[in-house]
């Protein structure tokens, strides 16, 4: 009954993050997906047994250790990923902001230029 209990609550935490924008839904949804299949594991035991069975697991707790360690690496895939695709675009950012830093100083060199030109011109 604990099983059930904690999963459920952690299937509404996750759901509760999602709805308060602290995680976003393509992140979330292998959270849900993985608290669905941890309800499912709750709720029929002899499914653990079933799946040990076919994965040739003689301990099924062994076999439910497996499922959380695949969910675990498939979550740091993701976030790997997220990084990856995140780095690459401060990477493309800080490029930007270095050539627009010096198109910026090459049009107040230019300033500076018109109106030393300007005063020189003014003085005489």
């Amino acid at each position: 009954m604990l099983a059930i209990i904690g999963s459920i609550l952690f299937l509404i935490f996750i759901i509760e993050l999602i709805r308060k924008r602290k995680i976003k839904e393509e992140y979330g949804l292998l959270w849900i997906f993985f608290s669905l299949v941890f309800i499912v594991i709750s709720l029929w035991r002899q499914g653990l047994e079933v799946l040990s069975r076919l994965l040739g697991i003689f301990y099924a707790p062994a076999a439910f250790l497996l499922i959380l360690i695949v969910a675990m690496l498939l979550i740091l895939i993701q976030y790997s990923l997220v990084i990856s695709r995140l780095s690459e675009h401060y990477k493309a950012l800080n490029q930007q902001m270095g050539i627009l830093r010096l198109e910026l100083k090459e049009l107040n060199d230019r300033v500076a230029h018109l109106d030393d030109e300007k005063r020189r011109k003014e003085s005489h």
